[in-house]
C-alpha cells in the first residue's frame, strides 16, 4: 500500500513537473523560440536574402528565431506554423505562399496566443492577423504604369498586361495600382489592348471590383513563375497581328517574369522597340537595365521591410504596441500595417540607388557607369 502511494506521488510530481516545462516553454525561456519566421520558398534570391536580413535584425537583442521555408506548398507551410508553435514562439510573421490557404496556418497561432504579422503579402479572410508589414502595393503599380505612360511612343500603342499570381493579393493590388494610371491613356487612345479580352472590356471603367481585377488577372497571370510568362509571352506575340506589334509597351509584374517577357519580346523581328517594367530589383534585372534588355524595376529595400517587421515583433515582445502607418482590408478585418516606400530605378540612377546604397556592389555588374 506505501510502495502504491510513492508511485502515485512520483507521477504526481513529473506531470507537474512536464507542466510548469510547457508553460516555461511558452514563454519563450528555456531556450525556446521567441520569434517564428515563415518564407514562401528557397528557391528565389529574395527570400534567401531575407533569411539572413532576419537573423541580422535579431542579432544584439535578448530574443531568438527559426525560420521555415514552405518550398511553394501551402500543406508545408501549415506544417511550418505548427512546428513552431510547437516550438514556443510568441510572434509569427509570416509570408503566405498563398493568401487565403495560411488562413488556417495563422488561425492555429492565434488559438495559441501567438500574435501573427503577415510580411509582404497579405493573409487574406480570416481574422487570425494582428499586424501587416508591406511595401504600398498600390504605388507598386502605379509606378511601372507611370514608367510605360512616361516612355509610350505616340497614340495607339500596343499594350501587353501581365499579372502575378491570383492566389496572391499582392497581386490585385499591384494590378489595381497600374490600371488606375493605364486606364485613362487607355481610354484617350495612347495604349491599345493587346492580349487581354477580359481588360478590352472594361477600358472604360476606371474604377475595377475584385471580381472584375480577377477576371484580368486570370487571363494574365503568370503566377510569379518565369516559364510561364515566357509561355503567355510567346502565345500572345504568335497570335498579334502586325498592328500590334512595331513599338511595345509591357507591364510585367515582376523581374522574373520581366526577364522572360523581355527576351520573348526581343527575339521577334516585327517588335521593333519595347517598354518593360519590373520589380524586386534583382540582380540579374539590374544587369538587364543595364545592357538596355529591361527598362525599370520597382526597388523595395527588403533591408527597411525586414528591419520593420522584426521592429514590430520586438515591440510586441516588450510589451508595447507597434507602430502602424495605415490598414489593408483582407476580407474579413481591416488590419493595421506598416508601409513602406518603394523606388523607380532605370539606367538613369541605377548605381546612386542600387550601388552607393550599398545594396548590392558595383563589381556584381558589368559595364556599369
Amino acid at each position: 500500500m506505501k510502495k502504491g502511494f510513492k508511485s502515485i506521488s512520483l507521477l504526481l510530481v513529473v506531470m507537474v513537473f512536464a507542466t510548469i516545462l510547457a508553460a516555461c516553454g511558452k514563454n519563450g525561456s528555456g531556450g525556446e523560440v521567441s520569434v517564428g519566421i515563415v518564407l514562401p520558398t528557397k528557391d528565389e534570391p529574395r527570400w534567401v536574402q531575407d533569411e539572413q536580413r532576419f537573423k541580422d535584425a535579431l542579432s544584439g537583442t535578448k530574443y531568438t528565431t527559426e525560420i521555415l521555408f514552405s518550398q511553394g506548398s501551402s500543406a508545408k507551410e501549415k506544417e511550418n506554423v505548427e512546428t513552431l508553435i510547437n516550438k514556443g514562439i510568441d510572434v509569427l510573421i509570416i509570408c503566405p505562399q498563398d493568401g487565403a490557404a495560411a488562413a488556417a496556418a495563422v488561425e492555429a497561432a492565434k488559438e495559441e496566443g501567438i500574435k501573427v504579422i503577415s510580411y509582404d503579402r497579405l493573409i487574406t479572410n480570416t481574422e487570425a492577423v494582428d499586424y501587416y508589414v508591406t511595401f504600398d502595393s498600390l504605388a507598386v503599380g502605379a509606378a511601372q504604369a507611370q514608367y510605360l505612360v512616361d516612355n509610350a511612343k505616340g497614340a495607339g500603342e500596343p499594350l501587353y498586361l501581365y499579372a502575378g499570381a491570383a492566389s496572391d493579393n499582392n497581386a490585385f493590388l499591384f494590378f489595381e495600382g497600374a490600371w488606375k494610371v493605364l486606364q485613362p491613356k487607355i481610354a484617350d487612345g495612347t495604349f491599345v489592348i493587346a492580349n487581354s479580352s477580359e481588360a478590352e472590356a472594361l477600358k472604360d471603367k476606371a474604377e475595377l471590383s475584385r471580381d472584375e481585377l480577377g477576371k484580368i488577372i486570370g487571363q494574365v497571370t503568370t503566377n510569379w513563375d518565369a516559364n510561364e510568362a515566357k509561355n503567355k509571352a510567346q502565345t500572345h506575340l504568335t497570335a498579334a497581328s502586325a498592328d500590334l506589334k512595331g513599338d511595345v509597351a509591357i507591364l510585367a509584374p515582376n523581374d522574373g517574369t520581366a526577364r522572360s517577357i523581355a527576351d520573348v519580346f526581343a527575339s521577334d523581328s516585327a517588335v521593333s522597340s519595347f517598354a518593360v517594367t519590373g520589380q524586386d530589383a534583382e540582380k540579374a534585372s539590374i544587369q538587364y537595365i543595364i545592357d538596355s534588355k529591361q527598362s525599370m524595376t520597382v526597388f523595395k529595400d527588403v533591408r527597411t521591410l525586414v528591419t520593420d517587421a522584426m521592429g514590430m515583433a520586438v515591440s510586441i515582445l516588450d510589451g508595447k504596441s507597434p507602430e502602424t502607418t495605415g490598414s489593408y482590408n483582407n476580407g474579413t478585418i481591416d488590419v493595421p500595417a506598416k508601409q513602406t516606400n518603394v523606388i523607380v530605378v532605370d539606367q538613369a540612377n541605377v548605381k546612386k540607388e542600387l550601388v552607393d546604397s550599398a545594396y548590392y556592389k558595383a563589381e556584381d555588374f558589368q559595364n556599369l557607369k
